[in-house]
């Protein structure tokens, strides 16, 4: 016999889980009181906001391709997760939110605390319960890990009441395998795999698009046979970085607004388009009555939901990536695609001339966001993890940083949540702790989290921070600019003293204003034993191009 807290610990070891993020408070005291006798088998992580333990866990979750997990109390506590819960929900990170309530007999009475975190995150999680009953925590976790990884994977919510708690049970824990009317892989339809390699033998001018789902399935690999096999050039969305080499002969670079010139214009010039593992959002498409109307679709995706949602398939292959790419492998031609091949790369040296030359060999006396960038990565020789905020930055890194291995990319794609990279960082770092990881953020997402910095100080956890200070909302600043006749309405920021706050968290820190200066500050950041921040002050008014303007077609999108 033991306690529902004690069980929740429990339930969590038989899981496998080694690290939690959390923070206590009364409701969820009971399970914390439960977790001090458990310290050397369960590493728990006490962020300074909840919003910071779900943006941990993501990272965690996304590097180590495990469910991350974190724990919150009631009201406040549970309401600060639906943020990260969100950017969960939408860029498919498996995790397990288990969030303290009031008793059970105070349900419903607006009893201090209390909030109805069920009702609330329903539209933001892919499952969760409220559970009442000590007897109910072992399934009720059991059902959530297998949710969460399972199919496409997703955020999960437990909120578990006090009473249940404090309650006893005999415990007993079985993994769950199956819940009743949830399918999460169909079964692979061979047929339509033979469609796709049909129109993919017949092809002359091909075009695979990776997404984030090659990642999640661990395909990697059957990717890469299946476009040297079949010599397709490829490009990948933003959550697809890093599944390939970033300097693969057949890789085209990045899709999307601020993507690369290539990839978006020969978009609407090939006559097969692949997409593998990704959903057609709208920073892709662009606007979609423009969109590859002269291809052929292929659309591999685990989940039916998102076939023809946006783009329709004329072949919709509803699987596993990994399935379904080790069947379509077998079946498709050697081939030799180099004259649409060179097409990319023309269009590539327009963009080496026009863009990517200012960018990371400027001219001008101030520092630019893809120099930094740029230094960062040579010195990384593409082994590092990259964690972005979201803004210009975000997007400079993107498309700047090499990759050599998977699962080395972390960003807030769908959601665009500023203030994720650092506490993301923190998650990701302990979740690969062997590897560097540079956490790139801008002057204004750096100030809507930057207490986790305590949390990093409190873990030692060697987290490098880079801000890109440009005092300004960049990104906002650049539409401004482009759109609104460079109308600046609230978006120049007067920013305190980055370095002391770093040095006040107990954290070395140096600033960068000088390009002579700059390769001395990335060797301090990133020859640091633990956690180290480097500001660089940028440009104020560098912006990001290329750009598909918002609504404009992919084959619109401009250079300068």
């Amino acid at each position: 016999m033991m306690t529902g807290a004690e069980a929740v610990i429990q339930s969590l070891l038989a899981e496998g889980v080694d690290t939690v993020f959390g923070y206590p408070g009364g409701a969820i005291m009971p399970v914390y009181d439960a977790l001090y006798d458990y310290q050397h088998f369960l590493n728990h992580v006490l962020v300074r906001h909840e919003q910071g333990g779900i943006h941990a866990a993501q990272g965690y979750a996304r590097v180590s391709g495990k469910v991350g997990v974190c724990f919150a109390t009631s009201g406040p506590g549970a309401t600060n997760l639906i943020t990260g819960l969100a950017d969960a929900m939408i860029d498919s990170n498996p995790l397990v939110c288990i969030t303290g309530q009031v008793a059970s007999h105070l349900l419903g009475t607006d009893a201090f605390q209390e909030t109805d975190v069920v009702g609330v995150s329903m539209p933001v999680t892919k499952w969760n319960c409220q559970v009442t009953k000590a007897e109910d925590i072992p399934a009720a976790i059991a059902k959530a890990f297998f949710i969460a990884r399972s199919g496409r994977p997703g955020p999960v919510l437990i909120d578990i009441t006090k009473d249940a708690q404090f309650g006893k049970l005999a415990f007993h824990y079985e993994p769950c395998q199956l819940v009743r009317s949830y399918v999460p892989k169909v079964k692979l339809d061979l047929e339509q795999v033979q469609r796709a390699a049909e129109l993919i033998n017949n092809a002359k001018k091909p075009f695979l698009l990776v997404g984030q789902g090659v990642i999640i399935s661990q395909a990697e690999r059957e990717l890469l046979q299946l476009v040297e096999k079949a010599g397709i050039p490829f490009a990948w969305t933003l959550m697809g970085l890093s599944a390939v080499p970033t300097d693969h002969e057949l890789g085209m670079g990045m899709l999307g607004m601020h993507g690369n010139y290539a990839p978006n214009v020969k978009t609407n010039e090939c006559d097969i388009l692949i997409a593998v593992g990704m959903r057609f959002d709208d920073r892709v498409t662009g606007d979609v009555s423009k969109y590859a109307k002269q291809a052929k679709v292929i659309h591999i995706e685990i989940d039916p939901a998102e076939i023809d949602k946006n783009i329709k398939a004329d072949v919709p292959v509803v699987a596993d990536a990994k399935e379904a790419l080790q069947a379509l492998v077998e079946m498709v031609h050697p081939n030799d695609h180099s004259a649409w091949v060179n097409e990319f790369h023309e269009k590539r040296a327009i963009e080496v001339e026009k863009v990517i030359t200012q960018d990371l060999f400027p001219q001008k006396e101030g520092l630019t966001m893809g120099e930094v960038i740029r230094r960062v990565s040579d010195h990384l020789n593409g082994d590092g993890i990259l964690v972005t905020d979201v803004g210009q930055h975000q997007m400079v890194a993107s498309r700047y940083f090499q990759f050599k291995k998977s699962r080395s990319n972390v960003t807030s794609g769908g959601l665009g949540t500023m203030g994720f990279a650092l506490p993301a960082a923190l998650g990701a770092k302990l979740g690969s702790p062997d590897r560097e990881v540079v956490a790139v953020i801008g002057d204004g997402g750096f100030q809507m989290t930057l207490q986790e910095l305590a949390t990093i100080f409190q873990t030692q956890a060697a987290v490098k921070i880079i801000i890109l200070n440009n005092n300004f909302l960049g990104m906002v600043r650049q539409w401004q600019q482009l759109f609104f006749e460079k109308r600046y309405s609230f978006t120049e920021m007067t920013n305190p003293d980055f370095i002391k706050i770093s040095e006040a968290y107990g954290i070395p820190a140096t600033k960068v204003t000088l390009r002579e200066d700059l390769d001395k500050g990335v060797e301090a950041l990133l020859s640091s034993d633990g956690p180290f921040l480097l500001e660089v002050v940028v440009e104020k008014e560098d912006n990001v191009f290329p750009m598909v303007p918002s609504g404009a077609s992919v084959s619109d999108i401009r250079l300068e």
